[in-house]
């Protein structure tokens, strides 16, 4: 099966932003290229169940194993160690992507409390938009009373242009709840 944000891609977004732009070449149009989802475990530190927990949170919502990410330094102030485990992230391609896509868009950030719309000024410059929630428990496939720990995570939709404007519109077109200016 195809995914449902794929083929809205192909059938809708593609041709409508071909003439937007004025191309024809549908290799220079904007495409999602991956999704990368980053969960920070501060308290890993100390509480290694907690790494545990988000490491299956982040199992059910990918798809796929994540891998668990290690301090780059020491700082004392933070009791951390260089080399210890401190968070987690998957990368998400193809099928996997767009199914996230299309489960973030239309189940999880309705679900987010007192939610009017994304930032539509969080692009880093370079055509990739990055947001946060602060817990997990929006998506519905997670299990409430399994995960005792709420935590948050960073989601970064990487884009094939380098212009936050073609972007802002691929994701407009897909289907991303942008606030208007």
């Amino acid at each position: 099966m195809t995914p449902r944000l794929l083929e809205k891609y192909n059938s809708e977004v593609m041709p409508a932003l071909a003439e937007q732009f004025g191309r024809k070449n549908r290799l220079s149009l904007p495409r999602l290229e991956k999704i990368v989802i980053n969960m920070g475990v501060g308290s890993a530190t100390s509480e290694k169940k907690h790494l545990e927990e988000a490491l299956g949170a982040l199992t059910m919502l990918s798809g796929q194993k994540p891998i668990v990410t290690l301090g780059r330094k020491s700082i004392a102030g933070f009791r951390l160690r260089e080399g210890m485990a401190i968070g987690c992230k998957a990368t998400l391609r193809g099928r996997r992507m767009y199914e996230f896509l299309d489960r973030l868009i239309s189940m999880a950030l309705p679900r987010v409390r007192d939610f009017r719309g994304l930032s539509p000024n969080a692009f880093d410059g370079h055509g990739n938009y990055s947001l946060g929630l602060t817990e997990q428990l929006v998506f519905p496939e997670l299990n409430p009373d399994k995960y005792t720990h709420t935590q948050g995570m960073n989601i970064t939709l990487v884009t094939s242009t380098d212009s936050d404007d073609e972007s802002r519109e691929l994701l407009r077109k897909l289907g991303m709840p942008l606030r208007t200016e």
